[in-house]
């Protein structure tokens, strides 16, 4: 079950359940679109796999399965993600 993380790990930007802003990679690193797509330009800085919007928990869910309280947050090390991005940002994902 996905832990449906309430933050960007990037700007800190809340992510809450219902959010269509989240989007996560295979290892349900989560960031916002707005940082996938003008920081990130959908290579993750944790694993390099690229970005999927996370899927809505239904509503009548959340109580029985609530999302994560766990912020992650951390800063990108631009040397690191330079690298990542130098090796996949040409290739797709589902290629990488």
């Amino acid at each position: 079950m996905l832990a449906l993380r309430p933050s960007c790990e990037l700007c800190d930007r809340d992510l809450p359940p219902d959010s269509t802003e989240a989007m996560i990679c295979s290892f349900e690193c989560t960031f916002c679109a707005t940082c996938v797509r003008e920081t990130l330009f959908d290579v993750c800085p944790n694993c390099g796999g690229g970005f999927s919007p996370r899927p809505l928990r239904p509503r009548d869910r959340l109580a029985k399965y609530p999302p994560s309280a766990a912020r992650v947050v951390k800063s990108l090390d631009a040397e690191r993600h330079a690298a990542l991005l130098a090796r996949y940002r040409a290739v797709a994902p589902e290629k990488r």
